[in-house]
């Protein structure tokens, strides 16, 4: 092979490798470097060679194949021994930077002897020595040696050393030491320092190609130990969704599934472990293989702990598993290579840290996280601040008093007292009264199923000589038959029943207590009627037996819990019967009556529906801040009371409406909150999806792209079109798209806005079709793929022109017009395209003289496509034209740039920028042109525009400072 094909070939090898570099981590792009160092060989360049085995060692290295790292990398230095000069700067360089990862990735592999490493970790100081380095990457080597092996003192000395000497290009990078440092701090219990080391890695202010990932991972459990739960789950959220694809990452894989194991988020660790089955058995890094066990163990002893032993879980290839069984055999795996790594470093350390990391408890019973996972464990039952906690049970009697007094002042937890009485006097002779208020209390805990028991109940109320709380008991038997649809023989029913009580009532033979009890029955019924019927005499009826309960009572409370819960029921169904006359004005005030008067009676919890109808018809009304109020208000009053679905309907609702408000930080601990409570009970699907799409758009209105792209990706395989409608699917894939192009993943981004513009497409109104098909054509632009994009901003062209929106148009037009640019041959096409964009705008204003603000609005899109004319055609010029060509170019560039000024003139000071950015560029070609006047009165036109304004305004001292420079230039050029 001659020379000149030699170098051709190394040319196609350099780029096969930079290909795969690109390629994801994994065996498949270890055998492509394996193949490419062969091909390397073949060809009589050394340093082909040396570049081959620096690509596959790298590769290596990234991977969980780095055991075989070793091998190239002790080629690699005997050929630098043997004939250094084959070797570039480059190649030099990355020779000795390698030197660390063999150090530190010897530590990784038990099977290589604590005196190899010492010895290459010397070998490393000696050739840094003689090539001039600072020692700083030596002694960071040294402290990771010595803290393996747990040698505290020498750890502190290298650290020490560490960071004392001077960084230089054989330093890590600023992420790399940060997250090392920070480590360490945590490994020795400073949780704060770490925090405050990592900062600036977490924060963006250094990366690299692995961080923040790590320190992310490293930071989850550090939070949790001190608290600071929000931070824990938002950085759970990025730093999982970073370490996913990366298969060298299972150490910080690994964090995050001990994260979920100790934050009660258990069901979501397993889930992480489906997703990694080779995780199991990947064995080109113990290290990382120990970490991963370790946890897996600490996981399964957490879901036996819970009594789920049985329960099947993801685990190594070739069996079926139960959480027991693979708890076993995880603990039995780490211990196993915990073990190899003391007997080579002769202390017990790794043993030590393995045992107590599988020994941790959780930090915290239940962190929601915001995405879907179903709960691997009932919800915990809170114990009501009512009842008291005792150390022996009570007798009867004082059961028999606490429940009566639980009944009477209506607390939430009375049936079940007069249960717990019930079961005490199971063989127990007890009076009438006592044997009714059981049965009563029995039978309203059954329901449609109680009314024997309600029967039952006024036999002995009878028999105690109380005939008032008969008939009372009779009324509720008649009411719960109205539950269960049999309102028309419920009425019938209550008639007699209202009948008896006020005649026992005008004589004095029942008191208000009683009669009111009747009287409210009969009140709840006719109400039934009225929501199945809605009749005009349905309504005028129910609103008589409802004023004629608040006749009786009104005035008539004084300390009587239940009579003044009679009069905010009352006032409640006034509300609900003025809401369903259309007086919502109406129905708003007497729903905050009801509210109140049940918070002012001691009963907050029956405020909480009232509260949450008054929400929705404020909101109705207009009144977001008086919807706020409500929805707080019956989170409040609700408390522990309030059922899971409930609770998940309330914040789910404020987060709306603070969404609505622009309060983006707030409304997002509510959906949090939402989908939390939703999945607790058993609606994840459902009212959990809702409450995930919410969240996932506060999190994008706060700018956390990563958080948001997790939860939204989690809320779409729930949202449907049939469930929740078409519009949160579309909205759910708009929101997913813009976070995944912010994170830079755009050909993901394009993929979910063509989802969403296919939905939409079938919508009457296609504004949303054009806009998202724009947004996918942009997305697929930045992913490098120019002619799905061009087709998609023809789509999208296509819609906008039939919507008549103009603007949209040409910015497609325009769009397309540089993608084309870039095509083989294509300055002409592209210069058509944009000459396109021109006459459409042209043609608007034509036809835009009586409306004076659009006709602004054109002018200005006229203008920046003059500008972007002149920018297109100033590129198009070959790299190998001749002089007249280019000046010829250049010329035209100059036409549409001077028009793109003029255009920007005619709207004054609103124009401003944009014209003064114009007026520097047609000066820059004009300087190509060897017009230094020209370009000069350019740069004065621009300085002269400025001439008031002070140093506050950014662009202005841009340009300033732009048109400074070209005026400089051009004056030395005598102009």
């Amino acid at each position: 092979m001659s020379g000149v094909d030699e170098n051709a070939a190394f040319d196609v090898l350099r780029r096969a490798m930079a290909e795969n570099a690109e390629e994801p981590e994994g065996p498949a792009r270890n055998a492509r470097a394996e193949q490419l160092l062969a091909e390397a060989e073949k060809l009589n360049i050394p340093l082909a060679v040396i570049e081959a085995l620096g690509h596959q060692l790298k590769v290596y290295n990234y991977s969980s194949e780095k055991a075989k790292m070793f091998v190239p990398f002790a080629r690699l230095l005997r050929m630098w021994d043997e004939h250094p000069e084959d070797f570039d700067e480059y190649e030099t360089h990355a020779l000795h930077w390698v030197f660390k990862w063999m150090t530190t990735g010897m530590l990784d592999q038990p099977h290589i002897p604590l005196a190899a490493m010492e010895k290459w970790l010397g070998e490393m100081e000696h050739r840094y020595r003689l090539a001039g380095h600072s020692e700083r990457a030596v002694r960071g080597a040294e402290h990771s040696v010595a803290a393996h092996v747990g040698d505290l003192e020498r750890a502190e000395r290298a650290y020490a050393a560490w960071l004392a000497a001077d960084r230089d290009v054989m330093s890590d990078c600023h992420a790399c030491e940060l997250h090392e440092q920070g480590w360490w701090q945590a490994q020795c219990g400073r949780d704060e320092e770490a925090l405050e080391l990592w900062a600036p890695v977490l924060e963006g202010e250094f990366s690299c190609a692995h961080e923040p990932h790590a320190a992310l991972a490293s930071s989850l459990a550090p939070l949790l130990r001190l608290g600071r739960l929000d931070e824990a789950r938002a950085n759970h959220l990025r730093g999982f969704r970073l370490v996913r694809s990366m298969e060298s990452m299972r150490g910080a894989y690994a964090d995050h599934v001990e994260f979920c194991a100790l934050s009660g988020n258990e069901a979501r660790a397993l889930e992480l472990l489906a997703e990694r089955p080779a995780y199991f058995t990947d064995d080109g890094h113990p290290r990382s293989r120990l970490d991963f066990t370790a946890v897996v163990a600490l996981l399964m002893d957490r879901l036996t702990g819970l009594g789920l032993g049985e329960q099947p879980v993801p685990g190594p290839a070739g069996r079926s598993w139960t959480a027991a069984g693979l708890a076993v055999h995880a603990r039995e795996e780490a211990l196993a290579l915990a073990a190899r790594f003391d007997e080579r470093n002769g202390t017990a350390h790794v043993g030590e840290q393995t045992r107590a990391r599988m020994a941790q408890r959780p930090l915290v019973e239940r962190l929601p996280l915001g995405v879907r996972a179903a709960r691997t464990v009932a919800a915990p039952v809170v114990a009501s601040a009512a009842a008291p906690a005792t150390t022996r049970e009570p007798d009867l009697p004082a059961l028999v008093a606490e429940a009566r007094r639980l009944s009477d002042t209506l607390r939430p937890n009375a049936v079940e007292a007069w249960a717990a009485v019930a079961r005490a006097a199971e063989g127990v002779e007890l009076d009438p009264r006592d044997r009714a208020e059981i049965a009563d209390h029995e039978a309203m805990d059954r329901g449609p199923a109680g009314l024997e028991l309600f029967e039952r109940a006024a036999e002995l109320y009878t028999a105690a000589g109380d005939p008032g709380e008969a008939l009372a008991a009779r009324a509720r038997a008649a009411y719960v038959r109205a539950l269960a649809g049999e309102v028309e023989e419920a009425l019938a029913a209550v008639a007699g029943l209202y009948d008896e009580v006020l005649a026992l009532y005008s004589v004095d033979d029942t008191g208000v207590r009683q009669t009111a009890s009747v009287l409210m029955s009969r009140a709840r019924i006719l109400m039934r009627r009225v929501h199945e019927g809605d009749d005009e005499a349905f309504l005028s009826e129910a609103e008589s037996a409802v004023r004629e309960v608040l006749a009786l009572v009104e005035g008539r409370t004084g300390d009587d819990v239940r009579l003044a819960a009679r009069v905010a029921e009352a006032q409640a169904m006034l509300a609900e019967l003025a809401s369903r006359t259309g007086d919502l004005p109406a129905a708003a005030e007497l729903f905050t009556w009801a509210a109140t008067g049940f918070v002012e009676a001691g009963l907050p919890w029956f405020a909480v529906e009232y509260e949450a109808r008054l929400a929705g018809l404020l909101h109705h009304l207009g009144d977001p801040a008086g919807t706020e109020r409500a929805l707080r208000a019956a989170l409040e009053h609700g408390g522990q009371h309030l059922e899971a679905i409930g609770r998940a309907q309330l914040h789910l609702q404020l987060a709306e409406v603070l969404g609505g408000r622009g309060l983006a930080e707030e409304a997002a601990e509510h959906a949090l909150e939402a989908a939390h409570w939703a999945d607790e009970a058993g609606e994840g699907p459902t009212l959990g999806a809702l409450a995930r799409h919410q969240l996932g758009g506060s999190l994008l209105g706060l700018g956390r792209w990563a958080e948001a792209a997790e939860v939204l990706e989690s809320a779409l395989p729930d949202l449907s079109a049939e469930r929740h409608g078409d519009g949160a699917v579309v909205q759910a894939l708009w929101w997913l798209g813009d976070c995944l192009s912010e994170l830079g993943e755009h050909q993901e981004a394009a993929e979910r806005r063509l989802r969403a513009a296919d939905i939409a497409r079938h919508w009457p109104e296609q504004h949303d079709h054009a806009t998202l098909a724009h947004l996918a054509a942009e997305s697929l632009g930045a992913a490098g793929l120019p002619a799905e994009a061009d087709r998609a901003y023809a789509r999208a062209g296509a819609l906008w022109r039939e919507l008549g929106n103009v603007h949209g148009l040409v910015r497609s037009l325009r769009a397309r017009a540089w993608l084309a640019l870039r095509a083989e041959n294509g300055a002409d096409p592209a210069r058509e395209l944009m000459a396109d964009a021109v006459r459409e705008c042209e043609a608007a204003l034509s036809g835009a003289a009586d409306d004076e603000e659009q006709r602004q609005r054109l002018v200005g899109e006229l203008g920046h496509t003059h500008r972007q004319f002149g920018d297109l055609i100033a590129r198009s010029v070959p790299e190998d034209a001749e002089d007249d060509v280019i000046r010829a170019v250049l010329e035209a560039a100059l036409a549409q740039v001077v028009e793109a000024i003029v255009v920007f003139a005619s709207l004054g000071d609103d124009a401003l920028d944009a014209r003064t950015a114009a007026e520097l560029a047609a000066g820059w070609l004009a300087a190509d042109l060897s017009r230094p006047a020209q370009a000069a009165a350019r740069a004065r036109a621009v300085l002269d525009a400025y001439r008031d304004t002070d140093g506050s305004d950014d662009t202005a001292q841009a340009r300033r400072a732009e048109a400074e420079q070209l005026l400089g230039l051009m004056e030395g050029q005598g102009a």
